[in-house]
Formats: structure tokens, sequence, C-alpha cells
């Protein structure tokens, strides 16, 4: 397939657009050949298409322009094919709270719009990641065990969010490709170790893995090969470091590439985020949202074994 089919993928499938109406594609000038793709299938089903390219920020979670922010508020439907996320921004939340239905996109390439986890049987999908983001949203606590390393924190009175791809409601939103539950933990609440194995967003797929030392839901240690890295991407601050994610991957057709946006979805995998949860139930506002993988972890839900050696039990 190539950028007209993924395109239609996304146009006709995953957000169902109809003729008249009003669709924003904003994208950046890294990513402007997907952004076209996008406009001009809009065009062809008859919507209202309009394109704005920016200049790509410098991390995921960094709002954009005034302009753009602005702009998403007054669409029916907002898709994002940049560089770095915006999916956890207040401009992204806002444009929802406005009635639009919006797909982020970050880190998006050629090949991946067309191939991989954008591929997936999005029902059986669908299906699965409600069944996981009703597991997290019931569970009052959760344990993830990885590399001989246990993290706990507390889920209790947050809602997890299904990002199943069909995105056909007004106020909803999600990643493309996507298949993932995900839930904001209680902030403060998170203790333990964790060890990421997998990929890092902005980093990449890790040569070795990564330690992160969590007291009272702040990552307080970072070791490893990619921690100046990952230090330095964090920036200042502690919100940057507050545990802010919990998430499993529920996408059958994901692989790892090193880029977050699939490799998150990888079926039976678990990210935890550092930073931003503001935009998903959360209280922290951070500017930066970083996800972290975990590729076959143990995941207990209460205390029930919900994902073990990179398969789900739902």
């Amino acid at each position: 397939m190539g950028l007209e089919s993924g395109a239609r993928i996304v146009l006709e499938q995953c957000l169902a657009i109809k003729p008249g109406e009003r669709v924003l594609i904003v994208t950046d000038t890294k990513k402007e050949r997907i952004g076209r793709a996008l406009f001009s299938k809009a065009i062809e089903l008859g919507s209202e298409a309009i394109m704005l390219t920016m200049l790509p920020r410098s991390r995921h979670g960094e709002e954009p322009p005034g302009l753009v922010a602005e702009a998403m508020k007054r669409a029916d439907v907002v898709i994002c094919p940049t560089e770095y996320s915006l999916t956890h921004t207040q401009a992204r939340r806002e444009a929802c709270e406005a009635g639009a239905r919006i797909a982020t996109m970050p880190g998006i390439t050629e090949e991946m719009f067309s191939e991989g986890a954008m591929t997936a049987d999005y029902r059986e999908l669908a299906e699965i990641t409600a069944k996981a983001a009703e597991l997290l949203t019931k569970a009052e606590a959760a344990r993830i065990e990885n590399g001989g390393k246990s993290l706990a924190l507390s889920l209790r009175g947050r809602r997890a969010l299904a990002s199943t791809g069909l995105i056909h409601k007004p106020g909803e939103f999600g990643n493309l490709p996507t298949g993932e539950a995900y839930i904001a933990p209680v902030e403060g609440t998170a203790n333990g170790e964790l060890i990421v194995d997998g990929s890092i967003a902005g980093i990449g797929v890790l040569k070795s893995p990564l330690h992160i030392e969590v007291e009272d839901g702040i990552a307080v240690g970072i070791h490893g090969d990619s921690a100046a890295e990952l230090e330095r991407i964090l920036g200042g601050g502690t919100e940057a470091r507050n545990i802010a994610e919990l998430g499993i991957g529920t996408n059958k057709k994901a692989r790892l590439i090193g880029i977050a946006l699939e490799d998150e979805k990888i079926y039976g995998t678990a990210h935890i985020a550092l930073g931003d949860n503001s935009t998903f139930g959360g209280t922290v506002r951070a500017g930066v949202h970083i996800d972290c993988i975990l590729l076959r972890p143990t995941i207990y839900l209460d205390d029930e074994k919900v994902v073990e050696g990179g398969r789900l039990r739902v």
C-alpha cells in the first residue's frame, strides 16, 4: 500500500469523514508529504479541507502555535501527522471539548502510514482494547513487573481510555496507528523500580535496558546508557518526572521500530509515561509526555494477572 491507501484507511475507516465536514490537517515541515496525502483524500471525499504546516515542535507534548490551536477548535475533524506528539496538549483537549474528533500521528513515517499497525483488524482491536480498558478502570491498584523489578501504583477513581482507532463521535480522540488501553495513575502513589527494555519516545529502540527508580510518584533516579538523553528530553522540574500513564498495547500488527507511536501499541506490551497527564484524567501539566515501552512485562490489577510474557489475559 502507498500514501493514498493509508489516507483512505484514516479518513474512511478510522474517522468516517462525511461530505461537507470541516477537516483540518495539522502537519509540520517533516511530515508534509503525509499531510498532503490526507488533504488530497479529504477533498476527494467531499469535505471542506484545510492544511496548516508549522515548524516541528521541540518535544512530545509541546503546544502548537496559537493560530493552530484556534483553528483546531473550529474544525469537525483534526488530523495531526507531526514529528512530535500533540496528543497530550491543551490545544488537543480544548478542540475535543469544542466537539472536534481528532487523530494524532506523532512520528509517523511513510512506511508506517501504510504497513504494520495501520493495517490492523479494527473490529478485533476495538474489542480487545475495550476489555483491557474496562479492567484498568475497575482496578484500584496495579503492579508492573519486568526485568526482576516491580512498580506499584494506585488507579483508584481513575477511568481508563480505549484507543481503538474508531474515532467517529464528536469529542473523541486517539492515535493512529493505534491499539492501547491507558490510564492516569493517582499522582504521588507510584513506588518501586522500573526496567524499560523496549524503546523510549524521542530516543528509539534501546541498546540496553534503562533502570528508573520511583518514589511517591516521581522518577528520582534514571540509570543506563540512555539516561542522560532521557534527562535532557525531560528538562528541569519534578512535573516532567511524574509517573503519568500506564498503558497496555493491544495491536497484533504493531512492530518494534523505534517510534513510540507504533512501539507502544504492540500487543502484550506495557508503557509507562513520564510528564503530563492533564489531558486524560490526571492533574499534572508538564509540557512534555514521554512514553517508555516494556516488551514482555507481567501486569497485575488488584493482584489478578492480566498480562504475562507478552500475552493479554482478556
